[in-house]
């Protein structure tokens, strides 16, 4: 009797470890598909300017190699807040026309709005001098 009970409790926990690892597979699919690798290498890219020229093939290659660690941080982050059923219901949109074009589009959205963020902090120093003086 012990060991079916034992079997049991083995079996449960090999599934539940199989569903954990689905739901992880998914989230990571959704942060492809939602352009956040896209954004990572935009940030690489402004990184890059600082780094000397002679060092830049090692920084991108420990900066890829960083990658799938702040993924794993992310997919733990997107496994607390939302449901595996949630997360499937992301990657449908994702994978429609409209999510695929917000995927294409990430990077150019983002460059545009930091462009707008940029100018509007210059506006809101102007701002700011004028209540500090």
């Amino acid at each position: 009797m012990k060991k079916i009970i034992v079997t049991f409790i083995i079996v449960l926990v090999s599934q539940l470890g199989m569903a954990q690892d689905a739901f992880k597979q998914d989230v990571l699919k959704v942060l492809k598909a939602s352009g956040s690798a896209a954004q990572m290498e935009m940030a690489k890219d402004q990184v890059m300017g600082s780094i000397p020229e002679d060092k830049k093939a090692d920084f991108a290659k420990d900066f890829d190699a960083s990658l799938p660690s702040l993924y794993d941080k992310m997919a733990k982050v997107y496994m607390e807040i939302y449901s595996h059923d949630e997360v499937k219901q992301m990657l449908k949109f994702y994978e429609s026309p409209v999510g695929k074009k917000m995927t294409e589009k990430a990077s150019e959205l983002t460059k545009r709005n930091m462009a707008a963020a940029q100018e509007w902090g210059m506006e809101l120093q102007g701002m700011m001098m004028k209540y500090m003086q």
